[in-house]
C-alpha cells in the first residue's frame, strides 16, 4: 500500500514536471502580419557629411528565407561603407545581419561585423524569445555573456524594421511610439516622436513623408536626445527617405538613392502639368 502510494504520487510529480516544463518551453510566440516589406527588398542610400559624398549604405532582405531551429526568418542585412577621400583617412567597412522570424517579427540572431578606422568588432548575439534572454559571445577575444531581455525585444537592425509595420499613418504630432531593444549589453527602450508631414525633395523626386525624431541616449556620439531625424514614405512601405544625423560638428545626411523589391509601389508626388 505504501509503495503504491509512494509510486501514484511519483508519477504525479513527474506529470506535473513534464507539463510545466511543456509551458515554459513551447510557448507560442505572437503572429504580426504586415504591408511593409517583403524578401528581395534592397535600399540604397548616399550619406553625404555637407557637401562631401561620405558613405553608401545599404538595407537588403535577402530573397530566401533562413531557417533557425524550426521557425522561418527574414534574413535582413544592412552594410556601410566611406567613400573617397573619407576612405583613406577612416576606413568604414560595416556589415549587421539580422534573422527576424517572419511570423512575430522579432529576432533570433544578430550578428554585427565592424571596421571602422583601427577599431574591430565581431559579435553575435543569439536571442530566445521565449525565456527572454539575449546571449552575447564576442568572437574577437571568445566570451560569452547572457542578459536577460523584455518579451519581443529587437535589435538594432530588426527595430527599423519593426518600426515600418506599426500603424504610424494615424499617428498625431507629439505621440511617441517605443520599441524594447537589446544593443550594446543592455536593454533600453528606442523611442520615435511624430513631429508631422513633409514634403522631401531627393536625387529620385519629391515624397509626402512622415517625419520622426529618435529620442536617443545621451552620452553616445549623438549631440543631444533629439539631434537625429527620419523621414519615412507616407505610403505601405514607410521607406526611410531621409535621415538626418547632427554630430558635434556638422550633421550626416541619408537620402534614399535606389531602391528595388518593394511589396507596394513608392508613392511619388507627380508633377502637374501646366
Amino acid at each position: 500500500m505504501v509503495n503504491f502510494v509512494f509510486v501514484n504520487k511519483s508519477v504525479l510529480f513527474a506529470i506535473i514536471l513534464i507539463s510545466t516544463s511543456k509551458m515554459v518551453f513551447s510557448q507560442e510566440l505572437r503572429v504580426l502580419r504586415h504591408e511593409a516589406y517583403q524578401r528581395g527588398e534592397v535600399l540604397g542610400y548616399k550619406a553625404s557629411y555637407g557637401i562631401i559624398d561620405a558613405a553608401r549604405a545599404t538595407l537588403s532582405v535577402m530573397p530566401n528565407p533562413v531557417m533557425i531551429g524550426q521557425r522561418r526568418t527574414y534574413h535582413v542585412v544592412g552594410t556601410g561603407e566611406s567613400l573617397g577621400a573619407l576612405k583613406w583617412l577612416f576606413k568604414v567597412e560595416d556589415r549587421y545581419e539580422s534573422f527576424i522570424d517572419d511570423k512575430a517579427l522579432v529576432p533570433l540572431q544578430f550578428f554585427r561585423r565592424v571596421k571602422e578606422g583601427g577599431f574591430r568588432m565581431k559579435r553575435n548575439i543569439y536571442f530566445n524569445q521565449n525565456q527572454h534572454i539575449a546571449q552575447v559571445k564576442n568572437l574577437k577575444d571568445d566570451t560569452e555573456k547572457s542578459f536577460k531581455t523584455k518579451p519581443n525585444t529587437q535589435d538594432l537592425l530588426s527595430s527599423f524594421y519593426f518600426a515600418r509595420t506599426l500603424n504610424l499613418q494615424e499617428a498625431q504630432v507629439g505621440d511617441e511610439f517605443s520599441i524594447p531593444t537589446f544593443f550594446d549589453h543592455e536593454n533600453y527602450p528606442m523611442k520615435i516622436k511624430f513631429l508631422g508631414k513633409e514634403v522631401v525633395k531627393t536625387s529620385l523626386g519629391r515624397f509626402n513623408c512622415l517625419k520622426f525624431v529618435p529620442l536617443l541616449q545621451e552620452g553616445r556620439v549623438f549631440k543631444e536626445k533629439e539631434s537625429m531625424t527620419i523621414w519615412l514614405s507616407d505610403d505601405k512601405n514607410k521607406v526611410p527617405i531621409r535621415l538626418k544625423t547632427d554630430l558635434l560638428v556638422g550633421s550626416i545626411k541619408l537620402d534614399l538613392d535606389s531602391y528595388s523589391g518593394l511589396m507596394s509601389p513608392l508613392v511619388k508626388i507627380q508633377k502637374h502639368k501646366k
